[in-house]
């Protein structure tokens, strides 16, 4: 084997125990929140040696980062007609939690958010630099600067009840009846304030 091949070898190595400790740690931070996780119950979950995550992300804090690293993929809504902007809001986070929640830093930063400053200004960070623009790209700079909080609050209301609390009345319903049953909320939201 060459020299260029093993060090192939071990850079997609790297990349999968990388992979495999963001995933262990998501879903630790998940479960338990940023206080209760552990460098040692992340390493013991991604079956490996505590000195590998420290090797890769140094501590705690910049693991969490890490693990938190949030893009929501917001489509261009600016083509979308503004009668149908509320259900693609809604259907665009419905289908980015229906994934595997435990793995979804969206989620977790979430959760997290609730206890810990430091995700509670991610999360802010993320919604400022991701869904404020997208929605002014729709609705315009100063219609979103006044209901992007109010968006916001809509759709992670949506992620906490559905994917963390589990209410059944609102785990129940199929993603059509979801998006269904939101979008005319968020349409009132969106042009209350408009």
């Amino acid at each position: 084997m060459t020299q260029g091949a093993m060090a192939q070898g071990a850079m997609t190595q790297g990349a999968q125990t990388k992979a495999a400790i963001l995933r262990a740690a998501r879903e630790r931070f998940a479960a338990q929140g940023y206080e209760r996780t552990t460098i040692r119950a992340v390493a013991a979950d991604a079956e490996i040696d505590p000195s590998m995550v420290m090797r890769y992300f140094g501590n705690k804090e910049k693991l969490f980062e890490a693990a938190l690293a949030v893009d929501l993929r917001l489509p261009d809504f600016s083509a979308v007609p503004a009668r149908e902007l509320p259900a693609a809001l809604v259907d665009h986070f419905v289908e980015r939690w229906e994934g595997d929640p435990a793995d979804d830093a969206l989620l977790v930063l979430l959760r997290s958010a609730v206890t810990n400053e430091r995700a509670a200004e991610r999360m802010r960070e993320v919604f400022a630099s991701q869904v404020a623009p997208a929605l002014a790209a729709a609705i315009g700079p100063q219609r979103a600067a006044r209901v992007a909080g109010l968006v916001a609050a809509q759709l992670l209301g949506l992620g906490l009840t559905r994917y963390l609390l589990r209410l059944p009345s609102v785990t129940a319903l199929d993603r059509q009846d979801l998006v269904s049953a939101l979008a005319p909320a968020l349409a009132a939201t969106l042009t209350a304030s408009g």
